[in-house]
């Protein structure tokens, strides 16, 4: 009678534990603090998803938990040996049934997971025609540089193709030397053959758009977005491997150099971005000295006030204004600067003294 009041009342505990922690979200929504187990909230439907699906796979492993902890204890509690008693407690082997089950239990767990994984990868990697943006984002060491390569928010403004003809001409004519040969040296310095007919640095691959936002040392790249648009984005690394990464997004994709002949999809959709504000961004895969110094800015503004931006930033060629970057943002009523992180210093020379300094 003892020991079953024992397990009783270890049961009762551990459900109501088990139900506390279900039943504190129900009051306002699943995104609470407690149900996202950690996981920080997405500013898109993307994000949200995975965060459900990380929600959904912490509660039934801890679920598997409490039962295993269960059976642990029963097992502790009613087959362990008597005190008074000689004998030990009456062995059980070759229970063919139970071993099925928990043969078949892990098999079963592991197809629901796979399952419901396989559902928010599909959605997160779906591509849909006609964005209403598309931007292109550059990667090099150590830093940034984006560009509207098409805007059209369907609200009556007409679509504006911002792709710079001339510049990807002259890149792709650079790319491939005359005769196929680049072999000598210029001013002292030498220049590698032509393989297969193609300069070895070509850089043809990457976009090149009228509307560009670079980074540098002193100024920290801000890509401005509209809220409640479809935002197409395509990746291209100048040079080594770099990870495009903003927090908020809840996934990273890879930014290699060459996507095609890298055979990697370099090409990535967020259904919208669901609120106004600004999002640090940064890079992900160690690309060398100031690596961890990468970083950019999304400032998510409203489609009007993006359009606005926009339009100030066109070509005076394209019925624009010419703004740069800055200019525009505080045109709008936007920080001209980034607000969610701080510019770095590239000197490498001021590097090395500050090192000696504090030795």
């Amino acid at each position: 009678m003892a020991q079953s009041r024992i397990l009783r009342r270890a049961g009762l505990t551990a459900f109501l534990g088990l139900a506390a922690l279900l039943l504190s979200g129900c009051s306002s929504s699943i995104d609470n603090d407690v149900l996202r187990f950690g996981f920080p909230s997405g500013i898109t439907p993307e994000g949200e998803s995975i965060r459900e699906l990380w929600t959904w796979s912490v509660i039934a492993a801890l679920i598997m938990g409490v039962i295993v902890w269960a059976l642990i204890f029963w097992v502790v509690i009613f087959h362990r040996k008597k005190k008074d008693s000689p004998e030990f407690p009456r062995q059980t082997a070759y229970n063919v049934p139970l071993e099925l089950f928990y043969t078949a239990v892990p098999f079963v767990i592991i197809a629901v997971l796979f399952y419901f994984t396989v559902v928010v990868q599909n959605y997160v990697g779906e591509k849909q025609p006609d964005p209403d943006v598309t931007v292109d984002v550059t990667a090099y060491q150590w830093n940034w540089k984006f560009g509207y390569q098409a805007v059209d928010l369907k609200d009556g403004e007409p679509r504006y193709d911002g792709v710079d003809v001339e510049a990807q001409a002259a890149a792709e004519a650079a790319a491939t030397p005359p005769g196929g040969e680049a072999e000598g040296s210029e001013d002292g310095e030498f220049v590698p053959g032509a393989i297969h007919g193609v300069n070895p640095q070509d850089l043809s691959y990457l976009h090149y758009n009228k509307i560009e936002t670079v980074g540098s040392s002193e100024e920290i790249p801000v890509l401005v977005l509209p809220t409640g648009k479809r935002i197409e984005f395509e990746l291209a690394s100048s040079d080594v491997v770099h990870g495009f990464w903003v927090p908020e997004f809840l996934f990273k994709r890879d930014v290699l150099p060459n996507p095609e002949e890298n055979h990697s999809d370099n090409v990535f959709q967020i259904t919208e971005i669901e609120r106004e504000g600004a999002f640090v961004g940064r890079c992900t895969e160690m690309c060398g000295t100031f690596h961890s110094m990468m970083n950019f800015e999304v400032r998510a503004v409203s489609p009007e006030d993006f359009q606005e931006y926009i339009d100030l930033r066109k070509p005076e060629s394209d019925g624009g204004e010419g703004l740069n970057n800055a200019q525009a943002l505080e045109a709008i009523g936007q920080s001209p600067i980034a607000t969610s992180t701080t510019p770095f210093t590239t000197d490498r020379l001021q590097r090395s003294e500050s090192v000696a300094e504090g030795n």
